[in-house]
């Protein structure tokens, strides 16, 4: 049989599950990645691709590659010591228990040939482990991917969270490899997962070349300021609303749109006329590539997006609830990939004197990998012919 996309065979159904509680970055990579198998596996298994994202954040279809669409869960956000609903006035149980109710529906119309959950496992509250035994039992050939960050938090609080993991059972039989999306150069975080797992690990490098990025070119030389989501962006964004922008250039500062109005007007105030404050823009990776200088947090796919350009960059990592973005700034600096400062130490004059000193610069950034997004669909391409293997196995 040929479908119409001109490859043989029912598509490869693909489904990414993100749970989304705080900034943009799950949904954002597991988007990415999502552009990058439906680039390339038709390629490698002669079969096209089709699939969900399922994510706790609004993802419109138009930024989704063609045969892919999205289903949004009930919205939880993280307070200081718990999760909580985002919206809905209910208890945080009701909404995981709607939540998995979503996400068994999916699963089980869906039935995906390979799934990819980003960070949690099992989800929030274990709301996807019921529809995660429902696939081992309708579609045994699936094959189900944790696909993880370069870096957790500190390698003690890791291990403590996996053994509590792992002590109920469930991960081993259910998930089948580890995609790492990091160099162990920078940060081998194998060595802080339980054996069940470290052995499944494969690091995919950096999911830094190939982003997608618009073309659009900048009228004025600029310089930018980036804090992701932007829910704890504040002392980033108004320390260098107050930095002496550099002679010739503008000052873009991104809020990012889950930065409280009440904090993003005082970023307003305290800029000065070369300084424009945004909550959002369609293409912030555009504008990392083209700028002069950035100054940034380091979520994941901020880090990205920068380690896929020339572009010098101060990083401040926030220190709390995780260590992860200290960790991360630590490592690339380590490295000579970018320079850092402590959010205690941030300030205007910090960051205009490092602004005085990087514009013109370029950064070497190719020695370690950054091809990430090239890699895992031959990756996906062998867990399919695995589980095509197993289906095979089991029909004898």
């Amino acid at each position: 049989m040929i479908d119409e996309s001109g490859t043989s065979g029912r598509p490869h159904r693909v489904m990414l599950y993100s749970h989304d509680s705080v900034g943009l970055g799950h949904t954002r990579r597991n988007r990415e990645l999502a552009h990058a198998l439906a680039r390339s596996l038709p390629e490698l298994t002669q079969r096209s691709v089709t699939g969900l994202l399922v994510s706790g954040l609004e993802t419109p279809s138009a930024g989704l590659p063609s045969g892919f669409d999205a289903v949004r869960l009930p919205a939880i956000r993280k307070s200081k010591h718990a999760y909580k609903p985002r919206h809905l006035q209910m208890t945080l149980e009701s909404v995981v228990d709607l939540r998995s109710a979503v996400l068994h529906a999916t699963v089980r119309q869906l039935l995906p040939d390979l799934m990819i959950i980003d960070r949690h496992p099992f989800g929030i509250g274990g709301e996807l482990l019921p529809s995660l035994r429902r696939l081992r039992e309708e579609h045994p050939q699936a094959r189900i991917v944790l696909g993880l960050r370069d870096v957790l938090d500190s390698p003690g609080v890791v291990r403590a969270e996996w053994q509590e993991l792992t002590r109920h059972g469930g991960v081993d039989e259910l998930i089948d490899a580890v995609w790492v999306y990091g160099d162990p150069m920078v940060h081998d975080l194998s060595a802080e997962l339980p054996d069940c797992l470290a052995e499944k690990v494969f690091h995919t490098g950096y999911l830094a070349h190939g982003r997608r990025c618009s073309d659009d070119e900048a009228e004025q030389p600029y310089v930018l300021t980036t804090v992701g989501g932007g829910a704890d962006g504040l002392a980033v964004c108004a320390a260098a609303a107050r930095a002496e922008v550099p002679a010739g250039h503008r000052h873009l500062i991104v809020t990012g749109p889950q930065m409280p109005e009440a904090d993003r007007e005082q970023v307003r105030r305290a800029a000065g006329p070369q300084t424009s404050v945004l909550s959002d823009v369609p293409d912030v990776h555009a504008l990392v590539r083209r700028a002069a200088a950035v100054i940034s947090m380091v979520g994941y796919n901020t880090a990205c997006e920068i380690l896929n350009t020339q572009v010098p960059a101060l990083l401040v990592p926030r220190e709390k609830p995780r260590l992860e973005q200290k960790i991360r700034a630590d490592a690339f600096a380590r490295h000579g990939l970018a320079d850092t400062v402590g959010i205690e130490q941030v300030s205007g004059t910090v960051i205009g004197d490092w602004l005085r000193t990087a514009i013109g610069r370029k950064v070497d950034r190719e020695v370690i990998g950054l091809s990430g997004l090239a890699a895992v669909p031959g990756l996906a391409a062998a867990q399919l012919a695995q589980g095509r293997t197993r289906g095979a196995g089991l029909a004898v």
